[in-house]
């Protein structure tokens, strides 16, 4: 049933030719803020790290500041799909950004580290929510024809959080305290509140059946045994060690409960026949693999720079531009083909080999790679990503009903946000256990002790270091990210193959083409 209000005020303006309503833009502004929120703010806190470990304390506790946000997103990604599908949109995405506001409101608050990954928990639970928001309203305003344009907008605003993270937390931590890294939320997300509550009107839900109280346990430690595996595994805990084999279980079992409970669920929250369409099953997949290499090379470039490249710490950071920007780049021009031309089945294709080769020629690297000549080779990984951010959200709401829209939106969310769990562990797993035995190799015992705690050491640790040591890590550090980028390049031609079987079905709006069409805001299902 086709919603109302600022909706279909976006539709009947772009059917007569009049362009987009202010209020239309107004909303997209505030999507566009409460996704820059989400992205940036686990990029902004990366860099105030060291100095909350400084005045906090609990360095062993660290990881877990971030761990504790991530499992919340990942656990509540699905439930907010659910709950915008059965009580509106607009109701669940204030919430969610309410939630948010509060989480940073208290970390920057915290007074010990206890605290601080409690808070973040907090505010882990809100961020589930606002990137599924964002997409399932962008799903509600704007007819499928026109949602590549919007979504490529999107993907741009993720690429500049990418970029401008490290250098705004840095910025922030010098000059106001860490703490304001979590304060910098509240007027931004207060203005998104503001403009949401005042021109976004869709109409209010109320679905009778009950929240399935049920599936959402299942699925929630489902996902937090899976993503601790991917955490804890090869750092915490051996691979094959008790704990580890034990959350396996626990997890592969909680899942295959929640896949029965959810043939009949009244209300499923992942509602199980979406997977029936080929487009929405192949999208899943491409997001997974997405997630899985677009998180580890972020995470393997900056250190193969500052360790071999010799690059500072925020210099890592702008040497990624070739990358991001070919991204952004992509992703605009991918969003405005998909809007002039309605086909997309292209992007996908190219963007699966673009990023098998782009990892291929990452994995070339040695020490004697050049900083102009990584540029180009991160350029064409960039690329790739370009066409898969934002295509794969596009299409997978393309291929189911309007009802769905939620689940939809945020089974995308949660499949990329899993694969990039499995991406950073698997593939740095592969980089620390080849780092260990080529410095056993080339510097003995002394390499060894040097990298016994962590393969990864800072640019002022690895000017401590005796030459041949530092010599034998720049070679170690240019071995590990061989092997990992060469598994990323493995993984890249799955998406390549997924790609290949997608059905262009083709989408329905507000063409030139089509300004007749009776609504242009219906999904058109795909009949595969």
């Amino acid at each position: 049933m086709a919603e109302t209000g600022v909706a279909e005020a976006a539709v009947a303006q772009k059917e007569t030719g009049g362009g987009q309503p202010r209020s239309v833009r107004v909303v997209l502004l505030a999507l566009m803020i409460a996704m820059m929120l989400a992205m940036l703010d686990n990029m902004i806190i990366g860099t105030a790290m060291p100095t909350i470990v400084g005045e906090l304390g609990g360095l062993e506790h660290l990881s877990w500041v971030v761990t504790a946000y991530t499992l919340a997103t990942a656990a509540s990604t699905p439930l907010w799909g659910k709950l915008g599908d059965m009580y509106g949109r607009k109701g669940s995405f204030m919430t969610s950004i309410g939630i948010f506001l509060a989480g940073s409101a208290l970390s920057g608050m915290a007074q010990d580290m206890g605290q601080l990954i409690a808070f973040r928990a907090v505010q882990g639970l809100g961020a589930g929510g606002l990137m599924v928001g964002v997409m399932a309203i962008i799903g509600d305003l704007i007819p499928p024809r026109e949602r590549g344009k919007y979504q490529g907008m999107m993907a741009g605003v993720m690429a500049l959080a990418m970029i401008g993270g490290p250098l705004v937390g840095g910025t922030i931590t010098d000059h106001w305290g860490w703490r304001w890294a979590f304060y910098i939320n509240l007027p931004l997300g207060a203005l998104a509140l503001v403009a949401i509550s005042a021109v976004l009107h869709l109409p209010r839900k109320r679905a009778t059946a009950r929240i399935d109280y049920l599936g959402a346990v299942l699925l929630t430690v489902g996902i937090t045994a899976i993503v601790l595996v991917t955490t804890w595994g090869g750092t915490e805990y051996a691979w094959t060690s008790a704990r580890i084999m034990e959350l396996t279980g626990i997890g592969v079992a909680a899942l295959v409960g929640f896949g029965f409970w959810q043939t009949r669920a009244a209300e499923p929250i992942v509602p199980l026949h979406i997977f029936r369409s080929r487009n929405f099953t192949l999208m899943s997949v491409i997001g997974f693999i997405t997630g899985f290499v677009m998180f580890g090379a972020t995470l393997f470039l900056p250190l193969y720079q500052q360790a071999v490249q010799g690059a500072s710490a925020t210099n890592s950071g702008l040497l990624l531009l070739p990358m991001l920007g070919a991204m952004l780049v992509t992703s605009l021009v991918a969003g405005r083909v998909t809007t002039s031309t309605g086909r997309y089945k292209v992007f996908p294709v190219a963007g699966g080999a673009l990023m098998a080769v782009g990892l291929y020629l990452l994995s070339l690297m040695d020490t004697g790679t050049s900083r102009f000549t990584s540029g180009v080779y991160m350029a064409v990984v960039g690329l790739g990503m370009g066409c898969l951010m934002q295509i794969t959200m596009l299409v997978a709401q393309n291929s189911v009903e309007m009802k769905d829209m939620g689940v939809a939106s945020s089974s995308t969310t949660l499949f990329r946000t899993v694969g990039s769990s499995f991406g950073v562990a698997i593939m740095g797993a592969l980089f620390n256990h080849r780092v260990q035995d080529v410095m056993t190799e080339k510097a003995g015992g002394l390499g060894s002790r040097v990298t016994e705690q962590s393969a990864q050491l800072d640019a002022t640790s690895l000017a401590k270091l005796p030459a041949p040591v530092r010599e034998a890590y720049q070679y170690a550090v240019s071995s590990g990210t061989h092997g990992a980028f060469l598994l990323g390049s493995a993984v890249a031609v799955a998406a390549l193959v997924a790609a290949v079987f997608v059905k262009e079905v083709p989408l329905k709006g507000a063409g030139p083409r089509q300004a007749d069409a009776p609504t242009a805001r219906a999904t058109a299902a795909d009949p595969a």
